[in-house]
């Protein structure tokens, strides 16, 4: 080994906390920054290179069949700002399918299989053109009793199997040969020409689809802009669905997208605590080591020599926690991707390698440069001026503050403490902005746990809030929604015999049923979850259900549509929207958007009697129960028994869920703050320690002079205390900042408008202590070398110069 290697290796080895400091902070700052533009890229560039290869329309629009014909449809192609257009297709939404009993896997042989939208096409697989299809499995429809599905849209142990059209008259049947799809998700179901006809002939609706490419679309409200130049192109109130690229892409990617803004935090908090913390490292290692810099120069080692020792000593712990780092943010990557991967039919999906190797690149670099700048300044030392200097602070500096405090009512080894930091305010700045860090760092997690822990409280309101659930006898002790609403097996409530019987059971304070009623909105977006049509019977305002505009029903055609549909569909308060049941349509008045993440991500809610003006079925297959606060539930459940057993319903006791998305967003959290704050404090005990190195000769003469252990330890911890008070004071303010910028754009990312509930995180009781956290953390930080001061020999302390 050359005398340069020794020397880089017996400074790493002398400074073991210093190396474990600058390791960790580099190990924060590239997991968060690999996963976060890891996430961004693997989750993006799928959907990216799929919608440019395939050509994927901007918008898909629905016209309604019965009001416009092709040839008015095909004119809107000429609408201000369309480039491009294809089309018009027919298409028939929301028809509702089972799985055919011919089915391989016997098990799944007549299930619900949800509504789908199906059209046709020319040339099925045309590999030119709009909105090419591809085929993911088999072949494509070549026959009228054929059909291509979606993997996502049908039973994969069922493909080879038939899948029939339910609602319609004579329930047509045709065999599943392919899995395809539309990137923009503009149909979920493909059949030919005369497949279709069999379709419509059976009783099907037909309506029109075109597809356009406009101009300017980038964002939702180009889009918006774009329909409504479309819809003034066609005849009017003839528009009833249109389907944005961005919509499909959310769909996709928003739950890993989700995870981006608080990543990108963090990765910006580690990379500006490794640049403090290397900087106050490398700083010190030259400061304590300025009579050994001038041995080396002695000794032959040239300027540039010394520098590059002094570098080195930063970059290898570095380069051990960029490994580490990189590592670590791949391996945790793998359960967020494996959801958004799934929606393209890929088994899994892993970082770009060229990800890591920029973020580590570009870690190591900002490391070096970082380094080098003290490292330089060693680099150009004079060896004799090296050899000459002492380590004492310079003459006079701090005394005017020592004289202040020591007029303080304060013990004092407490004023000699406060007046510390003053002494080398460079020195305590920079401790200071590692305080400030690890404050904003940990008001960031603490908001964003709140807000997670709020977000999670809302899916326990509405529908899923409830002392006790009445279901039907025949579901007990089976799966929740182990037979969809349309499947014959699945069994229901007499709605209003069991409500009566609920209100003669002593101890009942409220109740209400509810139940998918296997209806379906028009329109919706094809992709992504089936929306869902909920009938309500009874009052539910005791549930803390929220509302993020307008009105709960309270009038017969009038309905509340979820916030996420509300998104997806352009749905505004106001609006109609039309419900199919069975064939058979309405249309409802849309009087609020409401916020309840248990029900699904597509969610309408109307009265079950709204239902039954219309001609239609309300389903109810749950009553949920409120009990008076003075019932014992086992008590309450025996007498209900009596009434409900003849009615062919049973009492369940109530249980809550978790939301794993949100459950592993708060671990994430948790495990970034705790490696964030350690960094902070590891920085403080570093300065410390070389601080009380520095002044060992001091010390050695405050206890000759009677300075016990204890007020040893008070001195020195004094010593961060006000700098910790600083840093938490104005740390704190801009962690609520980063928190607020943070959550609504998480929000976002999965199409869902936060509530004040969720969003209004901080209260009073949580941000007192918070203004406290820098104080902890300066303290954590200085508690060690304390305690070392504390136990050094007073004979040993004064022989050190």
């Amino acid at each position: 080994m050359s005398a340069l290697g020794k020397v880089v290796r017996s400074g790493v080895g002398r400074r073991r906390v210093q190396s474990l400091v600058m390791a960790l902070t580099t190990f924060a700052a590239v997991t968060s920054s690999v996963l976060s533009l890891g996430l961004l890229t693997v989750v993006q560039a799928p959907f990216e290179h799929a919608f440019s290869a395939r050509n994927g329309a901007h918008l898909a629009v629905q016209f309604d069949g019965s009001k416009v014909t092709a040839a008015q449809a095909a004119a809107t192609a000429h609408a201000a700002g369309v480039t491009e257009a294809s089309g018009p297709y027919p298409i028939a939404a929301a028809l509702d399918t089972t799985i055919g009993t011919d089915c391989p896997k016997k098990a799944w042989a007549g299930h619900d299989n949800g509504p789908i939208t199906v059209t046709t096409r020319p040339d099925l697989g045309s590999t030119s053109g709009m909105d090419q299809l591809a085929l993911t499995r088999g072949r494509w429809p070549t026959g009228p009793g054929e059909i291509a599905l979606p993997w996502q849209h049908y039973a994969i142990d069922c493909f080879g199997g038939s899948v029939v059209f339910s609602s319609l008259p004579g329930r047509p049947s045709f065999k599943v040969v392919g899995f395809a799809d539309s990137v923009t998700s503009s149909a979920t179901a493909f059949a030919t020409a005369d497949g279709f006809a069999r379709l419509t002939a059976a009783g099907a609706k037909a309506d029109e689809q075109m597809l356009y490419r406009f101009a300017k679309a980038g964002t939702d409200a180009d889009i918006a802009t774009d329909k409504r130049a479309v819809a003034a192109a066609a005849p009017p109130g003839t528009v009833e669905a249109g389907q944005s690229y961005l919509t499909a892409e959310w769909q996709v990617t928003g739950n890993a997208k989700a995870y981006v803004p608080f990543l990108v935090a963090f990765g910006i908090f580690g990379l500006i605590l490794s640049v403090l913390i290397i900087s106050i490292v490398v700083s010190g290692a030259v400061a304590s080591g300025i009579r050994r810099i001038g041995i080396l120069k002695s000794l032959g080692f040239t300027p540039s020599q010394v520098a590059r020792a002094y570098t080195a000593q930063a970059m290898i712990p570095a380069t051990l926690g960029v490994v580490l780092g990189t590592v670590f943010g791949n391996l945790l990557a793998v359960p967020i991707l494996d959801e958004a991967t799934k929606q393209f039919g890929a088994a899994s999906a892993t970082i770009p390698l060229w990800v890591s190797a920029v973020v580590a690149l570009g870690t190591l670099l900002v490391v070096g440069v970082t380094a080098s700048i003290p490292a330089l300044r060693a680099g150009r030392m004079p060896a004799v001026q090296a050899l000459l200097a002492g380590r004492a602070p310079k003459a006079g500096r701090g005394r005017t503050v020592q004289r202040l405090a020591s007029r303080l009512p304060l013990p004092r080894a407490m004023s000699l403490g406060l007046a510390q930091p003053f002494a080398k305010p460079a020195r305590a700045v920079l401790v200071g902005a590692a305080v400030l860090l690890g404050a904003v760092s940990l008001t960031f997690a603490v908001g964003l746990k709140a807000g997670f822990s709020k977000y999670l409280q809302a899916t326990t309101s509405g529908f899923n809030h409830a002392s006790a659930y009445v279901i039907p006898t025949a579901d007990v002790g089976k799966p929740w929604g182990l037979y969809g609403p349309n499947d014959p097996r699945h069994q229901y409530l007499d709605a209003p015999k069991v409500a009566a019987a609920l209100a003669k059971t002593p101890g009942t304070k409220a109740a209400f049923g509810w139940g998918d009623s296997g209806a379906t909105m028009v329109g919706a977006p094809p992709g992504g979850e089936t929306p869902k049509v909920f009938t309500v019977s009874g009052d539910f305002s005791w549930t803390n259900l929220e509302l993020l505009s307008g009105r709960w029903y309270s009038a017969p055609g009038e309905a509340v549509v979820g916030d996420k549909l509300a998104t997806a569909a352009g749905i505004h308060v106001g609006d109609d929207v039309t419900v199919m049941q069975r064939n058979k349509r309405t249309s409802l008045k849309v009087v609020g958007i409401e916020f309840d993440t248990n029900l699904g991500d597509y969610t309408v809610m109307t009265d079950a009697d709204t239902f039954s003006a219309a001609g239609l079925t309300p389903r109810i297959d749950m009553f949920n129960v409120e009990l008076a606060s003075n019932v014992k539930g086992s008590d309450w459940s025996t007498s209900a028994a009596a009434a409900l057993t003849p009615l062919n319903a049973s009492v369940q006791p109530s249980s809550g869920g978790n939301n794993l998305v949100v459950i592993t967003m708060g671990a994430l959290v948790a495990t970034l703050t705790l490696m964030l704050i350690a960094v902070a404090a590891l920085g403080v005990l570093n300065t410390v320690v070389q601080d009380t190195r520095e002044r060992v000769h001091d010390l050695g003469i405050f206890k000759a002079l009677g300075m016990t252990p204890k007020q040893t330890i008070a001195m020195v911890l004094t010593s961060v205390t006000f700098t910790g008070l600083i840093a938490g004071l104005i740390g704190v303010p801009i962690g609520v900042a980063v928190e607020k910028a943070t959550l609504t754009p998480m929000g976002n990312a999965i199409g869902r408008h936060l509530p004040p509930s969720v969003t209004h995180t901080y209260t009073a009781g949580m941000l007192l202590p918070l203004l406290a956290g820098g104080i902890v953390i300066a303290l954590l930080g200085a508690l060690l070398p304390a305690s070392w001061a504390a136990r050094s020999r007073t004979a040993t302390a004064l022989r050190t110069e």
